[in-house]
């Protein structure tokens, strides 16, 4: 059986936790209390949290929220003082500070994302607070940019509007813009949890030869048969891949494995896809390949750092296409990672299992 998140619309799925045995937990403990005062203090970290997630908090939490923007870490650590639960909002540093600037009465905290490489994990569990996370929820968003990040990098997107922009529209060649089709392609995942899979999916649509990827663990048979997919090691999906897709999280292990060895173990008509983490690919060796036609493409939507300075490098070349980070947001996308978020810490606060728990 599938995971309640596969199985049921996205819609339903939000719908069917307005009601959880958590809230009404929630509900009954805030009974007990005084007509005027919340039972928890909550601490929104980033003001444009969606209203959704502050709406479901605000019916039985005081909620204390950051009000600066881009939010100021001063402010973060002054107003976190003695609150019971977080909605971390933003990708700042989660740590020691922060959790020693709140106090031990902290008992729940959710990021709204779906990689939670800048909390310091171990760091969590050691004080044992429940951590919750949204992934999933963003699946189907982050999928949707990927496959059009991978045609835009491998049809030359970026390159042809540089030429309508430079006056070179250079149509009386018969063999002009030259790109990479999708049909019947071999597709390599590094990484092939939800968001991978998503994408697989889709590009079923495109007549794509087969699907290859590299995790730790083997996923279930059934969806490697309706995926056409096959489990492989790093060094065969580099070689057999036309195009290459990461999605795995950041961790010590995948950190920088896409280097020049990499690069030149690739087809040089491969595509680059990078919808996880910036620091997965080593971001000069990448330039390397890409200017000397290694590798003949790259669609990156995440980056390192972040913002990227508009002096770097990779903006001077014609072969590759980069988004600021941009694979979850769509309205309803965020509205639901801010309702998941808002639920798991309602949870933690009342010592049930989180929704979405990190760990």
């Amino acid at each position: 059986m599938r995971p309640i998140f596969k199985v049921l619309p996205l819609l339903a799925l939000v719908a069917a936790l307005l009601l959880t045995p958590s809230d009404a937990s929630l509900l009954r403990r805030a009974k007990n209390k005084t007509m005027s005062a919340k039972p928890f203090k909550v601490l929104i970290t980033h003001p444009e949290v969606p209203q959704s997630g502050i709406d479901l908090l605000n019916e039985n939490c005081e909620l204390v929220r950051v009000e600066s923007l881009p939010p100021k870490r001063s402010e973060l650590l002054q107003k976190i003082r003695g609150v019971d639960g977080i909605l971390w909002g933003g990708h700042e540093a989660l740590n020691a500070e922060v959790l020693d600037a709140a106090g031990p009465q902290l008992k729940s905290i959710s990021t709204m994302s779906a990689g939670i490489d800048y909390v310091d994990l171990d760091e969590v569990k050691r004080r044992k607070i429940p951590l919750g996370h949204t992934p999933t929820v963003l699946d189907n968003a982050v999928a949707d940019l990927a496959v059009g990040l991978l045609i835009a990098a491998g049809r030359r997107f970026h390159e042809g509007r540089k030429k309508i922009e430079t006056g070179n529209w250079e149509n009386y060649h018969l063999n002009w813009m030259l790109g990479q089709d999708v049909r019947d392609s071999v597709v390599g995942f590094y990484g092939f949890g939800g968001i991978g899979q998503a994408i697989a999916k889709r590009l079923s649509g495109f007549d794509i030869d087969q699907v290859l990827y590299t995790t730790r663990r083997r996923i279930d048979r059934e969806t490697e048969k309706e995926l056409n997919a096959k489990k492989v090691e790093f060094n065969e999906l580099l070689t057999k891949s036309d195009f290459v897709v990461i999605a795995a999280p950041l961790t010590a292990a995948t950190q920088g494995v896409f280097n020049a060895t990499a690069f030149n173990k690739m087809k040089n008509t491969a595509v680059l896809i990078n919808i996880a983490r910036g620091k997965i690919v080593n971001q000069n060796d990448l330039y390397d390949a890409l200017r000397s036609n290694r590798i003949f493409a790259a669609g990156l939507d995440v980056v390192d750092p972040e913002p990227l300075p508009p002096n770097s490098k990779l903006l001077t070349l014609d072969n590759i296409i980069i988004l600021p980070h941009i694979g979850s947001a769509t309205n309803r996308t965020r509205s639901d990672m801010a309702t998941i978020a808002a639920h798991n810490v309602l949870r933690g606060l009342v010592g049930e299992r989180m929704l979405s728990p990190a760990y």
